[in-house]
Order: structure tokens, then C-alpha cells, then sequence
């Protein structure tokens, strides 16, 4: 599968015209929508969201991930390849969790370039050409690059202490791996603090509490209530653990 994770929403073209040109270059491969609404110019909220979300991931797996407020500036476009899944997206951190989970990986530079390439739509003009090259099986040029030293990204923590999503439901979603957090220790977010609930049904009503959510991570939520609204905070809030 080719799985597309982007920052683009969905109203406009942007979606249709990538999954326009992995349908001519790989009809045979199927594209699926993971997530278009990821943190909006925001590499390092998104990568730790996709590095939950990438744990589901099977041998053969190719990601399309395109969170880029660099597009067409220094950054480099790159492939990211780790234990038979791959990542083909912007240099900018966005693999970077990742990477620190899976030592035996390779990161190469893509040295391939299309004969159309836009300086704003490298998602369509490069990545997903990238990403059906790699799908078919086909060689992509490409050049080794350092996993170490002072790279985009290395000075992030392991786990970031801030909300990096909110769902459709008011749901905060925060970079915390819920494995970190003891069933007994209390969430501060704004001015409330919260326990630990394993799921909605165990609250009150309206309640907030905090759980682990499906992809493992530390959620903030409510029982039929929006936690968003309750709290009035929004994304990039701080979260305290007590």
C-alpha cells in the first residue's frame, strides 16, 4: 500500500492531483488516505503523530508524508527506509521519532527529478512520483545521508509534553507515549487536571479524563463532551504530568 499522511486538508485539489498521479504511475497499488488534516506547517507536532500512527505499518508499506512549510526552499527531499517500511517525504524532522525507534535504517537524498517541478508541489511532483517508483519496485537515484549529527529534529525530546492534534470529536491528542504515564498519576491541561479513565464509559457524563488512546498515546478527553471546548485551548498547549 502507499499511505498518505499531509498537512493539505481536504477541500481543494491538492489530495485529488497526488492521487491522481499514484493511480497513473502505480494503478495496481492501493493509496490510502491515513490523514490530511495533520498539524498544519507543523513538522515536529506531526512527526510524533506519525510515528504512532506508522506502528501499524506492514513490510512493504510505503508512506507518502508531505507536512512541509519549506517546500521549494533548503530543505531535502528524502527517502527513509526502516525494518522494510518506507518513508518518502521532506527533510525537516518529520521522520525523526522514527528514526530513534529503529536504529537499523538508511536515509538517502532523492537525486531523481521530474521533468515538471513545481517550487510550492513537490508533494505531487516529486514525492508521489517517488512513492510509485518505490511501490513498483523500481530504482530511485538517490544519495546516503548521515542519521546522525546535528540534524532536523535532534534536539526534540523522545516524548513531547503538548497537545499535538484534536480530532473531530474535541479529543486532545498529545505526544506523550502512553506507556510513560502510570494509571495513577494525574494530567494538568490549562487550568484542570484530570485522571487516568481507561475508556468513555467510565466517566460521568461530561466528565474529562485522560486514557491512552488506539494509536498509544496520551489523549485528553470528556465522555459526550468536546475536551477542547471544556478546556478552551487548542493545539501546541502545554501538558503537565503530577
Amino acid at each position: 500500500m502507499i499511505l498518505l499522511y499531509t498537512d493539505f486538508g481536504y477541500e481543494g485539489p491538492y489530495v485529488g492531483q497526488i492521487k491522481a498521479v499514484l493511480r497513473r504511475l502505480a494503478p495496481d497499488v492501493p493509496a490510502i488516505d491515513i490523514m490530511h488534516d495533520a498539524p498544519v506547517w507543523n513538522p515536529r507536532a506531526a512527526a510524533y503523530l506519525l510515528a504512532a500512527l506508522a506502528q501499524e505499518s506492514d513490510v512493504g508499506d510505503v508512506w507518502l508524508c508531505v507536512v512541509d512549510p519549506g517546500v521549494g526552499g533548503s530543505r531535502l527531499p528524502v527517502i527513509f527506509d526502516c525494518g522494510g517500511v518506507t518513508f518518502v517525504g521532506p527533510d525537516n524532522g518529520l521522520f525523526e521519532p522514527i528514526r530513534r525507534r529503529i536504529p537499523d535504517s538508511r536515509l538517502t537524498r532523492i537525486d531523481w527529478r521530474p521533468e515538471r517541478l513545481s517550487a510550492t508541489f513537490h508533494g505531487r511532483d516529486l514525492f508521489a512520483p517517488v512513492a510509485a517508483m518505490i511501490a513498483r519496485g523500481d530504482p530511485v537515484p538517490r544519495s546516503d545521508l548521515p542519521l546522525s549529527g546535528d540534524r532536523p529534529g535532534a534536539d526534540w525530546p523522545d516524548s513531547l509534553a503538548e497537545v499535538i492534534y484534536v480530532d473531530a470529536f474535541g479529543n486532545l491528542v498529545t505526544g506523550l507515549a502512553g506507556s510513560m504515564l502510570q494509571d495513577v498519576q494525574s494530567l494538568r491541561v490549562g487550568s484542570q487536571t484530570m485522571g487516568f479513565a481507561r475508556t468513555f464509559s467510565d466517566v460521568p457524563a461530561g466528565s474529562l479524563f485522560w486514557h491512552r488512546n488506539s494509536s498509544g498515546l496520551v489523549e485528553v478527553a470528556a465522555n459526550q463532551a468536546r475536551a477542547v471546548d471544556l478546556l478552551e485551548i487548542a493545539q501546541g498547549a502545554i501538558v503537565e504530568v503530577a
